[in-house]
């Protein structure tokens, strides 16, 4: 079974959000510096989920990031965990879009990566909560889609899925080629061992481009503006009530209630 799983690397999400900054101006969050980025957590498990598929049916796992240079660390981290190739896509104008330029760049890589039976994504990204990217990676290639999964099982020539909702899991099946966007229920990511370690300091990672994925004609730009990003001010303020007894205690807060308009 040849799976491709998409990787996007983050802020550590372990850092205390008091010590990150936005940049106003350029819409940009600021990480602290020194802190080095990591890969998103629900991409790990995907990778994991990835890495048991083909222990157990044998194949192929390729990782695909868009990024710059810096992603490198990531992708090398997905090698020394068990993926057979890595593939980083670096193209300025790839970078600064949205959800549908991040979907559709990843679509043109597997594309080009060629054979296939199973693209697993993390279920969404710490830094933007969006978990719209697997998503458009479906409806771009076509495929069946199945979001948040817990549990992959191969079938005779397809898949089955358990996926979470509210109040317990449904069970899905699906013909392969399929798109998975993967839960932390599904299990812990592994630790890289030292022979992998080792493995993904001599990897090759090729870089492409938006011209090498025919993307150099403007087909990826993005759909949503970013209005703003921003820290949003909080204020907090502590009132006490007066009063004699308990009833006027209780008189003058649901005055004050109302004057608030909670009441």
């Amino acid at each position: 079974m040849n799976i491709i799983v998409t990787i996007k690397q983050v802020p550590d999400p372990d850092i205390p959000p008091i010590h990150f900054k936005v940049d106003e101006a350029a819409g940009k969050v600021v990480p602290p510096p020194g802190v080095a980025p990591v890969m998103n957590g629900y991409d790990a498990n995907a990778l994991e989920a990835a890495l048991k598929l083909k222990e157990a049916h044998g194949g192929r796992v390729t990782a695909i990031t868009l990024g710059g240079q810096e992603a490198r660390d990531t992708l090398k981290r997905a090698v020394a965990m068990g993926a057979d190739a890595a593939v980083l896509i670096d193209d300025p104008n790839l970078r600064e879009g949205d959800s549908f330029t991040t979907a559709t760049a990843l679509a043109r890589a597997i594309e080009k990566v060629g054979e296939y039976d199973l693209i697993l994504c993390g279920r969404q990204a710490s830094d933007t909560d969006a978990g719209q990217v697997p998503l458009g990676l479906g409806e771009i290639l076509g495929l069946p889609t199945i979001s948040p999964v817990i549990a992959i099982e191969s079938t005779n020539g397809g898949v089955k899925a358990h996926r979470m909702i509210e109040d317990g899991q449904q069970v899905i099946e699906a013909q392969l080629p399929a798109v998975m966007a993967v839960s932390s229920e599904i299990g812990e990511p592994r630790y890289p061992p030292l022979r992998g370690i080792m493995m993904a300091g001599r990897t090759q990672i090729p870089v492409w481009t938006a011209a090498d994925l025919g993307l150099d004609d403007g087909s990826a730009a993005p759909k949503v503006q970013l209005r703003r990003l921003y820290i949003e001010s909080r204020e907090q303020a502590c009132e006490l009530v007066d009063g004699d007894t308990p009833e006027e205690i209780a008189a003058a807060l649901a005055q004050k209630l109302r004057e608030a308009k909670l009441i």
